[in-house]
């Protein structure tokens, strides 16, 4: 799968982490930084990460912010995502079951890097269930209609 990645200075070191787990898995990784823990804002960083998924450049993404609370807003405000910010794997499972999340936020000082793992391996391997879950996500894509915003995917 190729996944996309990004984080702020607060989530680097998670992000530095879940790379080389996702590499080790076998999934082709795009890093859209950053590359230390030097203070950055997040919000183009993230937007980078949040448009390649809206475009289909990635499979899946991932946005790391010290709580993940930031990197979440910012990746929600893009036509196409559906970000979900998971502390632990239930609500993995369910971002993926009925919301057909395409982005996973976590927060960098929130968590370690086991349950980042435990986390991400849940989420990349849960199914869209569909049915009456994908009426709701096509609610969710006519609100950025409503707004007049054109959806990317």
């Amino acid at each position: 799968m190729r996944i996309g990645i990004a984080s702020d200075h607060g989530g680097f070191l998670l992000k530095e982490q879940v790379k080389s787990f996702l590499l080790a898995e076998g999934h082709t990784v795009h890093d859209c930084g950053t590359d230390s823990e030097n203070p950055v804002d997040y919000p183009p960083i993230i937007q980078e990460l949040a448009r390649m998924v809206a475009q289909n450049t990635v499979d899946r993404g991932v946005a790391f912010c010290g709580s993940g609370l930031g990197a979440s807003m910012v990746a929600n405000k893009v036509p196409g995502v559906r970000c979900a910010l998971c502390s632990e794997p239930y609500s993995a499972v369910l971002s993926r079951q009925h919301n057909n999340a395409n982005v996973l936020a976590l927060g960098g000082r929130l968590i370690g890097k086991d349950m980042a793992a435990e986390i991400l391996r849940v989420w990349l391997t849960t199914e869209f269930e569909g049915g009456r879950h994908q009426r709701r996500v096509d609610q969710i894509h006519a609100l950025d209609n409503e707004r007049g915003i054109r959806r990317e995917s």
